[in-house]
């Protein structure tokens, strides 16, 4: 059973690599991980390797892998980046975050995911992943600044609290809705002017999405 997903997992690597993926660090991560396991209902584990998305409670789902790769390789992870992800989901994002080498904080405003989540990635291994049950729009101040922000979730707006709470000249990666009923995945880099001391926001956009959306607060 193991070989046959190790085998399913090197197709998808090079399905995302054919779709343009091209940061091998990212591709490495995701061969590694068994994403089946991040899926709830084991009647699905055989489309586990397909570039779908998954139900896994709380009206929430595991991406697209090609969604994960992509946002992930738009981070551009280095070793050691302090990293900040909102929404965490079923811990899949997390998972390739820490492959990479991030220090990473994740917040998760669904507490049953939350619960389920927080022990199951460290029974993967994953010991070093921050998690928190939280309000992702409020980010974690004390930990500020992060290298990088990740959203995983159709956002209606850019949190003003998270761009503050990243570092000069990281990024924001974030999928931001649009008037057609997608997100345009964008990339703001925090930019300081020395010669003004004025704060910019660079933004690049990239691909359209589609995620559950961005809700404020907690779910108990």
């Amino acid at each position: 059973m193991d070989h046959k997903y190790h085998r399913r997992r090197k197709e998808l690597v090079e399905e995302l690599r054919n779709k343009g993926i091209q940061d091998e660090n990212v591709l490495e991560a995701i061969g590694k991980i068994p994403r089946h396991k991040f899926i709830p209902d084991t009647a699905l584990h055989k489309y586990a390797y397909e570039n779908k998305a998954f139900p896994i409670g709380a009206e929430q789902t595991i991406s697209h892998p090609y969604t994960v790769a992509f946002q992930s390789q738009l981070l551009q992870i280095k070793p050691g980046d302090k990293v900040l992800e909102i929404g965490t989901g079923s811990g899949y994002q997390a998972a390739v975050l820490a492959e990479l080498g991030a220090k990473l904080y994740s917040i998760e405003r669904q507490k049953t995911l939350f619960d389920k989540t927080s022990p199951f990635l460290k029974s993967l291994g994953y010991t070093k992943i921050s998690l928190y049950y939280g309000d992702g729009y409020l980010g974690k101040p004390i930990f500020a600044p992060f290298d990088k922000i990740i959203i995983t979730a159709a956002a209606p707006e850019i949190p003003k609290a998270l761009l503050k709470q990243l570092k000069i000249g990281g990024f924001l990666v974030i999928p931001l809705n649009n008037n057609e009923g997608t997100q345009d995945m964008l990339r703001i880099t925090k930019v300081l002017f020395e010669e003004t001391n004025e704060l910019r926001f660079k933004k690049e956009q990239f691909e359209q999405f589609a995620f559950v959306p961005m809700l404020k607060g907690k779910n108990k």
